[in-house]
């Protein structure tokens, strides 16, 4: 199942992402969030659960520009994006429910201060059964989307793109690192270390 935001809703509304969720599922019901890359390590908000989850349809990639946090206007980095097609693993947050909306605030703030995702509820597969989650999926129309990244080109970015929250290397590093302690195997995450490593880029 997917259900997409209103798109005037994009980086305006957090409260219409809450009130389009309770109204298909329930005023109590939980709320859960996915992470497939830096929701992983640097998540900035609270969880009462956690659990590793799939989600199918969606795979993760690194072919999302950044400007800011990355790279800069001059020199752009990657960040990964959650992409139509495939499949992808990571992990879904539950929401305190106590805390509900400064949480969810919290991570919207987060994720879409200037609306560049199209964020919408995914069905996520979980060890406990299926959740329905918010996911900050990226369109391949959409303007920070990059397409196909030649390896030539993915090490340029890699050695010199940094942002306010450091490299696109260090993006990497500690996204593969994060995977690996939940168990999870991405084959391009691991390919694109790999490739790191064979020009000296990092250990």
């Amino acid at each position: 199942m997917v259900i997409k935001l209103p798109s005037y809703a994009a980086h305006r509304a957090p409260d219409l992402a809450l009130a389009q969720h309770r109204e298909r599922h329930g005023a109590d019901a939980p709320v859960w969030v996915l992470g497939y890359a830096s929701l992983i390590w640097r998540p900035e908000f609270d969880a009462e659960e956690v659990r590793p989850a799939r989600v199918q349809g969606w795979h993760r990639c690194l072919r999302m520009r950044s400007r800011v946090n990355r790279g800069t206007p001059e020199c752009p980095g990657l960040v990964f994006a959650l992409v139509h097609g495939g499949a992808c693993r990571g992990l879904v947050y539950r929401l305190p429910a106590q805390d509900m909306e400064q949480q969810f605030e919290r991570l919207w703030a987060r994720e879409m201060p200037i609306g560049v995702y199209d964020p919408r509820w995914l069905t996520a597969m979980t060890p406990q059964g299926p959740v329905p989650a918010l996911a900050f999926t990226l369109s391949r129309r959409s303007p920070s989307w990059t397409g196909a990244i030649p390896d030539e080109q993915m090490l340029h970015i890699l050695r010199h793109a940094s942002g306010r929250f450091g490299s696109t290397l260090d993006y990497l590093l500690l996204t593969a690192k994060a995977l690996h302690a939940h168990g999870v195997v991405d084959r391009e995450i691991e390919r694109l270390v790999k490739l790191a490593r064979q020009h000296g880029l990092c250990p």
